[in-house]
């Protein structure tokens, strides 16, 4: 974690021309990079780790992919390492199967959830914030999150947090609004207030679903009938 990266021209977004403060010459270690790709949605960061993967930009998005499919994503498909290209493709139950396999690595759970970090770059100290406004609030316990943004997938989020004793994924995709996202989330976190968990059921089965039995092991469940076709990654 201690290996210094250099960014350089090659990690400049030339899909979107998304913002960063990481100029190129920029050298940081590999542990700050890491950090900041997960709190602040680093894009530079996020792609010069790639970059530097064993093999190279290539083999880490081959390692990507069969990574999902080891986890059972199996609408998944990942093209590059930010998720700034529309053609990176999950689904909300993908991506809870993710943020599931994710929640096992302590660096990811801290990394993701630190609120703030200041990175030296030279002459400069640069602060860098979590993109996700609700590690601020103190009525959520946020165990690991991960915000995004696309035109093709609009505001989105990923998020385990504890409610009454209990580990809660929350996937939200294709928000509106720049917050709606996070508003979304609270009114998830209200909706459990007031109804509880036994409120969590499927309303009525999907066309030509087979209906499995009761099990006592803890799952997936969802409270609406959704689209099941894959949609865009945000970053």
């Amino acid at each position: 974690m201690d290996q210094m990266i250099e960014i350089t021209d090659a990690d400049i977004d030339t899909l979107k021309w998304s913002a960063s403060r990481l100029r190129p010459g920029t050298t940081l270690s590999r542990e700050e990079l890491l950090k900041l790709a997960l709190m602040s949605s680093e894009n530079r960061a996020a792609h010069a780790l790639a970059r530097n993967y064993p093999g190279g930009l290539a083999a880490f998005i081959t390692a990507m992919n069969a990574k999902a499919r080891a986890l059972g994503m199996l609408s998944t498909r990942y093209v590059e390492p930010t998720g700034l290209s529309p053609q990176n493709e999950s689904t909300a139950h993908d991506l809870a199967l993710l943020v599931k396999a994710a929640y096992h690595y302590p660096l990811i759970r801290d990394f993701s959830t630190h609120p703030e970090s200041e990175v030296d770059v030279g002459p400069r100290t640069l602060q860098f914030r979590n993109t996700d406004h609700l590690v601020f609030n103190r009525g959520w316990d946020i165990l690991l999150q991960k915000t995004g943004y696309i035109n093709e997938a609009g505001h989105c989020l990923v998020l385990q947090t504890k409610f009454e004793g209990r580990r809660v994924i929350v996937v939200l995709l294709d928000a509106w609004g720049k917050y709606s996202h996070f508003g979304d989330a609270q009114r998830i976190r209200t909706w459990l207030q007031a109804k509880g968990f036994d409120a969590l059921h499927d309303p009525r089965p999907i066309v030509g679903e087979a209906t499995a039995p009761v099990s006592a092991k803890p799952g997936f469940v969802r409270t609406a009938l959704v689209d099941q076709s894959p949609a865009n990654l945000g970053e």
